[in-house]
This record gives structure tokens, sequence and C-alpha cells, in this order.
């Protein structure tokens, strides 16, 4: 099934194809994958994320992937 997983700011390093800045891919995902299980395959170093959101409502992570989600997951971000 197929997936929309966007990384923000410095997770973007972390993307299949390691492009900076922002990150939208759509990839294929087994079914039955969680979130967590998704971004860990991915070597996200967990304890930098700070948000995640699917279909733009917040999620823990544990939450199964249904085909044609969106995923996006945010660092800490300061500004001012």
């Amino acid at each position: 099934m197929k997936i929309e997983l966007n990384l923000f700011a410095s997770l973007a390093q972390y993307a299949p194809d390691k492009i900076g800045g922002h990150s939208r891919q759509i990839m294929e995902v087994a079914e039955g994958t969680t979130i967590m299980g998704l971004l860990k395959g991915l070597e996200l170093p967990i304890d930098k994320i700070k948000m995640i959101f699917v279909n733009g409502l917040h999620a823990t992570g544990d939450e199964v992937l249904k085909n044609g989600d969106r995923v996006g997951v945010f660092p800490p971000v300061a500004g001012g």
C-alpha cells in the first residue's frame, strides 16, 4: 500500500532520497505497518521526534497505517 511521508527540518536528512529541508516521499509499506515501525525502519532517531501527524491529526506512533495515509514527522523546533 502507498503512504505519503513528510519529514520536516532536521529529520529530512533521514528520507530515503536524502534531500534536505523538507522531504515529501510516496512510499510503499506492508499491511500492518505502524508509524513507529516505519520510522525505525528508516533509522530515524526516535528521540529527535517531537510531533507526529497522520492525515492532519496528532498521532502517538502506535497507529497502523492505511493506504493513502499522509504522515508528517517534526523534530523539536525553536523560533521567535
